[in-house]
């Protein structure tokens, strides 16, 4: 058996493999899930944006600015729904890797707009955005480079805009400065902790495939050669008729259903006449012609029921189940009347 697979250093700052085609399979492996849990995160992400236009309306009441901002959360949600499916049908880990990334840029898009639409709000939009982070890193399904990206951007775009639109203070702007830094430390480092386990696994489940494979494989060759060596000690070699321990078996078998069946049964021996004279006159090779020779002779006569074996050096064994010992007479008798058409003799070599 084979070694196991040998395991793959992984990126310290992305957590994927440093082999482009053992990562590419790892995305291959978690595709399905991935598509499944980024539509469900995308749902909800859109359900809590759409829900927040009652907080808009708290803050604006009828006005020009709610119209915007509902114009805005409702191009998100429809957004973010249409992805959703897209990525639900066709997205593709490997292949797609911006599809998956577009939710997060409009989701950070939308709540970057809130400030110069609804500056008033500074103080809980910087909640808001503390926990986008952390939903961008913990659950929305992504590659760390992308969601490092899309943070990274929906930071620098919400503190831009509440110092040029929501006129913050210095110290304000680096009280909020430290914080999403600090929140985006922390999604970082726990996304990339994620990534290597989540890869060291995939590396251990693959090590399980191969082992598993391996064993199987293992397990099928050991029964490949116990019926190998089953068959050899069934068969006789030269004449490939059963051998004497496997004809007793069989015959016993078929004794005791004749018995049970009340049915008749015949037992009869093969003595080839003169076979020593063959040996003596030809040698070994040829006496194993004629001895093979008259096995094949021998099986092609009888029944498919019937059974036959070597029974010793010239000595056959024939069992003939359902068959009268009249019968039999007559199948020895054909038998022989075979044996003795064989022309054996007139294809032995001229001795010197």
């Amino acid at each position: 058996m084979s070694s196991p697979i040998t395991r793959d250093p992984l990126h310290r700052l992305t957590g994927q493999f440093r082999e482009p085609v053992r990562e590419a399979t790892y995305r291959r492996e978690i595709t399905p899930r991935v598509r499944l849990e980024s539509g469900l995160a995308l749902c909800v992400a859109a359900l809590v944006f759409g829900m927040f236009a009652i907080s808009d309306y708290h803050y604006t009441g009828v006005s020009t600015e709610l119209t915007l901002l509902l114009a805005m959360r409702l191009l998100v949600v429809v957004s973010c729904l249409v992805l959703a499916f897209l990525i639900g049908r066709a997205g593709d880990y490997n292949r797609r890797v911006w599809l998956h990334a577009l939710p997060l840029w409009i989701l950070a898009t939308g709540i970057i707009l809130i400030i110069p639409l609804r500056p008033e709000s500074l103080p809980t939009q910087v909640t808001a955005v503390v926990v986008a982070t952390m939903a961008f890193y913990l659950l929305i399904p992504n590659l760390l480079p992308v969601v490092a990206t899309a943070s990274l951007y929906l930071s620098l775009g919400f503190l831009a805009s509440a110092v040029m639109v929501a006129d913050t203070p210095a110290v304000v702007a680096l009280r909020i400065s430290l914080l999403l830094i600090m929140t985006n430390a922390v999604g970082f480092f726990a996304l990339l902790r994620l990534e290597k386990l989540q890869r060291k696994q995939f590396e251990l489940l693959q090590e399980e495939r191969i082992q598993n494979q391996q064993m199987a494989e293992e397990i099928s060759h050991r029964k490949s050669l116990e019926a190998q060596l089953r068959r050899v000690a069934e068969r006789d070699g030269l004449t490939g008729l059963d051998s004497r321990g496997h004809f007793m078996t069989r015959a016993q078998d078929l004794l005791l259903r004749a018995q049970f069946d009340r049915s008749p049964f015949s037992l009869m021996m093969i003595d080839v006449d003169h076979f020593k004279a063959i040996n003596d006159t030809w040698g070994h090779s040829q006496d194993d012609r004629v001895l093979a020779a008259i096995a094949e002779t021998c099986k092609r006569s009888l029944r498919p029921q019937d059974v036959i074996g070597l029974f010793g050096g010239e000595e056959f064994i024939v069992a003939l189940p359902d068959t009268h010992l009249k019968d039999a007479h007559m199948v020895a008798e054909r038998l022989q009347s075979k044996v003795a058409e064989l022309p054996v003799r007139e294809e032995m070599p001229d001795t010197a």
